[in-house]
């Protein structure tokens, strides 16, 4: 599976943003999904994921304001982001497995397959 994300860009606080995750493969179906985002001098931290049974984790962070959604016939997973802010500033990665399971969905060592990552600034 090869991932290609794109949509980012900059947008003032309180703004929104989709995100896109476009995979190629046809075992794409049954991998399970998500986004983790690396802030400036910080380490890669989880955001959310979509698993093949459709379930879907955020971080608490996140919660209420990102949604993560997939389209199977576009082979693409995509991450709405409202009320955004400027701790959401990070380049976004996605990535995709086949063996996540709900104890490691949150570890980046679960994802075999990651995509480049899209720049998102929050800032005024």
């Amino acid at each position: 599976v090869q991932l290609q994300a794109s949509g980012g860009g900059s947008v003032q606080p309180g703004g929104s943003l989709t995100i896109s995750c476009a995979a190629s493969g046809r075992t794409f179906s049954r991998n399970s999904v998500a986004w983790f985002r690396q802030p400036p001098e910080k380490e890669r931290e989880f955001v959310s994921a979509r698993r093949r049974d459709g379930n879907k984790y955020y971080a608490d962070s996140v919660k209420g304001r990102f949604t993560v959604s997939r389209d199977n016939a576009k082979n693409t997973v995509y991450l709405q982001m409202n009320s955004l802010k400027p701790e959401d500033t990070a380049v976004y990665f996605c990535a995709a497995s086949d063996r996540v399971i709900l104890s490691n969905l949150r570890n980046p060592d679960a994802y075999d397959n990651w995509g480049q990552g899209t720049q998102v600034t929050v800032s005024s």
